[in-house]
């Protein structure tokens, strides 16, 4: 069994920055991606940005220049976000795509989610 434990979300006004963190432990032989997904009341879940091995990223377009994915290194990620907006007010999920010890399919995991909430 795999976890993702997430951390670093709370309440900061508009401008304001953010670093969440998302930490992988339990029967992992490698981690092909991790990414952050978040869900704002309403609506569907999305992708806020991914990492491959090798550090290629992804960002959705509404986040581009303002937030940054990294990994220090196999098991944990990291959102630093910025110059925040009342739209990034969500749920945000860490997510990783794990080959478990034994196993040659991966598989899809998910933290429980951390709040961000952008208010004056």
């Amino acid at each position: 069994q795999v976890q993702l434990v997430e951390s670093g979300g709370g309440l900061v006004q508009p401008g304001g920055s953010l670093r969440l963190s998302c930490a992988a432990s339990g029967s992992i032989f490698s981690i092909n991606v991790m990414g952050w997904y978040r869900q704002a009341p309403g609506k569907e879940r999305e992708l806020v940005a991914v990492i491959k091995n090798g550090g290629r990223t992804n960002y959705a377009d509404s986040v581009k220049g303002r937030f940054t994915i990294s990994r220090d290194n196999a098991k944990t990620v990291y959102l630093q976000m910025n110059s925040l907006k009342h739209e990034d007010t969500a749920i945000y999920y860490c997510n990783a795509v794990v080959f478990t010890s034994g196993s040659y399919n991966p598989t899809n995991y998910w933290g429980q989610g951390t709040q961000v909430t952008v208010s004056s």
